[in-house]
């Protein structure tokens, strides 16, 4: 996820000097560029200003503290690692794929990202340390028969990972800003289509294009894949849709009320 704001480590000043790009940033940390990537999208990283042309920039300050918070050389590693698809997340939980498949299509264990493999399916992507930590939490849903809810959620074919992980992107983002417009970019573009469209004004239509987050890292480049993946990036259920809509009118009243203080329409 390319940060939204300009996050500054508390109690410093950043200039030029302090600041890398993101390659080098990864390097010094230790982590692989996708590693690096969902530190960042985790709010494990913070950026700080971006430089020019927008590309992201972090301070050394805030290498420092990532390091100096992550205890042992690999535990920062460890807290990156994801499992990919049913069968090497299954193999973390300890059970079988199909237990695995249900749990997460019941909404038990929430993704972190998707990939779009070559067949146009999507393979989504867990963090191995939740898993762990639901396997402690949970041992009784590792086992026996699945409950009820559960039961009437496979008998509707219900699947609750698309709309899971949206709500987990979509938090992540609001909590890399406080700025309103921004804030309501973010909800604005998780909605479909004609369900921005009915924000009455056509100029804060334009600001929430203008500021909405680029698809997350991993996000395919090739045409087919990224129709399918972008499916996943807008709501779909009316409750989920409705839900988003309710944030957007509230996120676009406090907009409004800070353009109204600063006689500007879009982020100060």
């Amino acid at each position: 996820m390319v940060p939204m704001g300009t996050a500054l480590c508390a109690g410093v000043g950043v200039d030029a000097q302090e600041l890398v790009g993101g390659v080098q940033a990864a390097g010094e940390l230790g982590l692989s560029r996708s590693e690096f990537a969902r530190a960042v999208q985790l709010g494990i990283v913070r950026a700080g200003p971006p430089g020019a042309g927008g590309s992201a920039r972090y301070a050394r300050a805030e290498l420092d503290r990532v390091r100096a918070d992550g205890g042992p050389p690999d535990a920062l590693r460890d807290r990156l690692e994801t499992a990919a698809g049913a069968e090497a997340a299954a193999a973390v939980l300890g059970v079988g794929p199909s237990r695995f498949t249900r749990l997460a299509r019941c909404g038990h264990l929430v993704p972190v990202g998707y990939r779009i493999n070559r067949y146009r399916a999507v393979v989504w992507l867990y963090l191995a340390a939740e898993l762990r930590e639901f396997a402690a939490r949970e041992p009784g849903m590792l086992r026996g028969a699945a409950p009820a809810a559960d039961r009437e959620l496979m008998e509707a074919r219900a699947d609750l990972r698309p709309r899971r992980w949206r709500g987990r992107h979509v938090g992540l983002l609001l909590r890399r800003t406080a700025d309103p417009w921004e804030r309501a970019a973010v909800l604005a573009s998780v909605l479909p289509e004609d369900e921005v469209e009915a924000v009455p004004d056509p100029a804060e239509r334009t600001v929430l294009t203008a500021l909405a987050p680029p698809p997350p890292y991993g996000h395919p480049q090739a045409p087919a894949a990224a129709a399918v993946a972008a499916a996943l990036l807008k709501a779909g259920p009316r409750d989920e849709i409705d839900w988003y809509r309710c944030g957007l009118g509230s996120a676009l009243a406090e907009a409004r009320g800070q353009s109204n203080s600063t006689g500007e329409r879009g982020p100060t």
